[in-house]
């Protein structure tokens, strides 16, 4: 496996996922599945459910991903509950030699523009264990995570 070296953020494109992203999407899983920390996924996705996760999402949820030299190198998503009206659940994925770059920060921005758009009400997510990258960056976005219990959830305002 070669290592490319991470472009400055200003090389990466940032868009809403087509149909064509997911084969790099699910690579981009696999990558956090086998890394240590995953958060969410706990198993490689294929391709077909990565398409089937977009189309459930619609207009309301949305997928981004990060391109950077033509390749995907991360994704996030807006996920809606739909027990809970106007609650979406946002997650951000990286591949791991792109992280600790502001790349996720630009993503999860993104991402709240939509959450707005589709007038949102809450923003939550799984709070990583034992993940400091991923309590670093979801303080830089505004997270408002609960300290005594950092296994659980963080909210982000709106």
């Amino acid at each position: 496996m070669t290592h490319h070296k991470p472009a400055p953020e200003s090389d990466v494109v940032y868009r809403l996922a087509t149909a064509d992203d997911a084969l790099a999407i699910a690579a981009v899983i696999r990558d956090v599945v086998e890394g240590p920390n995953p958060v969410v996924f706990d198993r490689p996705w294929d391709s077909d459910e990565v398409l089937m996760w977009r189309r459930r999402l619609g207009n309301s949820g949305a997928i981004y991903v990060a391109i950077e030299g033509g390749a995907l190198i991360g994704f996030g998503s807006l996920d809606y509950d739909t027990r809970v009206p106007d609650t979406a659940t946002l997650g951000v994925w990286l591949r791991s030699e792109w992280r600790r770059r502001g790349i996720g920060r630009v993503l999860a921005e993104h991402l709240l523009a939509h959450a707005r758009e589709q007038r949102f009400s809450r923003i939550v997510g799984s709070l990583p264990d034992n993940n400091e990258a991923a309590l670093a960056f979801l303080s830089s976005i505004g997270a408002l995570a609960p300290l005594i219990n950092p296994d659980s959830r963080f909210e982000l305002p709106l």
